[in-house]
């Protein structure tokens, strides 16, 4: 009796293996929308297909090009990957985390299940794009359907454009735009629980852990941290201020989508319109990154890449350490190097310095911060950089130099945050300054207006 239970059950598990198997399932790609709440892509994969499959990509081909194995971007999505799986296992549900190149992840996936569709969010980066229609392509050589959707963002592509249907390339402008066109639709939550019963019903598996792939924990920490009512409201009086905590320090978390950019304008829009503004930032800069892909490598007003860079290797490492004699640019570059974070404040001041005062192309700055900025964001921080060198879409003007003396003393005039980073700014043994600054604006006035002019002569 016990031998022919034991041989029931068997034959049961393997009808269950062999049904899975052949079972048609619908593939959830998670990327830049580490959340099941409020997500566009998972809302129509769930609200329009049965059994969907929720899947994340370790991406090997932008692993490898991480060179430290403490990376902690890499570690919080780890993390964030980790509680998605546990979300999903508390509900019977099982997420695939796979390893490898994304188009030969699906090679493997199309060749032992039956996928009918893929769905996945919109991601506007030049590899994501053509990664994107490669594995569209694959796809759909298999019968199987491709569907993206826009998440990451409020408006995208071609949405807020000028008149002429031309996309903007001054932010004010755009801005007002994007303020007449907000309404309920664009902010509206996707309500991706109602629909849970549609996910894939599929055993648990553990994922892999960090070492597999090559990297090791950190201290980074993935809760998103509580945003109080008063630091949006006081958010224009408080945020250029890096010893203060004026800033809801959630870039990182808008970067890898753990939270929802509807939910955050829907809750701020009411309270601080300066808040909101630095969001249409973010949307503007990634629509320049769609519309101009060539800001990826080299300058928005193409005149500038005649600039004569000095790009000298002592004074580049100088500034990449905080050891300039500048306390104000020192304490943002120890921090950065320190945490992975850096004040927006101190960002516009450090990449100043870099560009105007050395004279240093500004992609060597923004190389070094794409290395370790947690929140690394290629179209903001092209943008960004691009701003502070003036070659940018509506960038500061050349000429406009900062002092990083004045910026102390106008934003940390008590020396607070100086003191925390750089605390023997004021001991003999702190360096003397890399370059005087009357002298670096000078030169750097000349240098720009000589190359602009020879360009501009030859038109």
């Amino acid at each position: 009796m016990k031998v022919r239970n034991l041989n029931l059950k068997y034959k049961r598990c393997k009808e269950y293996s062999i049904f899975t198997r052949t079972m048609e399932l619908t593939v959830f790609w998670f990327r830049r929308d580490l959340r099941l709440e409020d997500n566009a892509g998972l809302y129509h994969a769930l609200s329009k297909n049965k059994n969907v499959q929720p899947l994340f990509v370790f991406d090997t081909s932008i692993l490898k090009k991480l060179g430290n194995k403490h990376d902690k971007r890499v570690d919080f999505i780890h993390k964030t990957i980790s509680k998605l799986h546990a979300e999903l296992n508390a509900l019977g549900l099982n997420l695939w985390v796979e390893i490898g190149e994304p188009l030969q992840v699906y090679k493997r996936l199309i060749k032992n299940n039956r996928i009918k569709s893929v769905y996945t969010n919109h991601d506007f980066e030049p590899y994501a794009i053509a990664r994107d229609q490669s594995i569209e392509v694959f796809l759909k050589a298999n019968g199987v359907s491709f569907h993206t959707y826009k998440d990451q963002c409020i408006f995208e592509k071609g949405e807020v454009v000028k008149d002429d249907g031309k996309p903007y390339t001054i932010f004010t402008p755009y801005s007002k735009k994007w303020i007449q066109k907000l309404n309920d639709f664009y902010s509206s939550s996707y309500p991706c629980k109602k629909y849970f019963a549609n996910f894939n019903k599929e055993a648990v598996k553990q994922i892999s852990d960090l070492k597999a792939m090559g990297f090791e924990k950190t201290d980074i920490i993935v809760d998103p941290p509580k945003i109080g009512r008063g630091l949006v409201v006081h958010y224009k009086e408080t945020r250029d201020f890096p010893a203060v905590k004026g800033t809801s320090r959630l870039s990182m978390h808008l970067r890898f989508g753990t939270i929802s950019i509807r939910k955050l304008v829907r809750w701020a829009l009411p309270l601080n319109e300066q808040y909101v503004n630095e969001l249409i930032w973010r949307d503007f800069y990634m629509m320049i990154l769609y519309h101009f892909p060539h800001v990826e490598h080299s300058c928005f007003k193409k005149d500038y890449e005649h600039i004569k860079w000095r790009n000298n290797e002592r004074e580049f490492e100088a500034w990449c350490k905080g050891q300039t004699g500048y306390p104000m640019v020192d304490a943002g570059m120890r921090e950065l190097n320190t945490t992975g974070f850096m004040h927006n404040r101190v960002r516009m001041i450090v990449a100043s310095f870099l560009t105007k005062h050395l004279l240093i192309d500004y992609r060597w700055g923004e190389a070094y911060f794409a290395e370790k900025l947690n929140d690394f964001d290629l179209a903001a921080n092209s943008g960004g950089w691009q701003w502070a060198a003036g070659c940018g879409c509506d960038a500061a003007p050349y000429f406009r130099v900062f002092n990083p003396h004045e910026q102390a003393k106008k934003f940390d005039a008590k020396f607070e945050y100086i003191k925390k980073w750089v605390p023997e700014f004021q001991e003999l043994n702190y360096p003397l300054p890399i370059v005087d600054h009357k002298f670096a604006r000078e030169r750097v006035l000349k240098v720009y207006k000589t190359a602009l002019d020879e360009v501009r002569g030859k038109e």
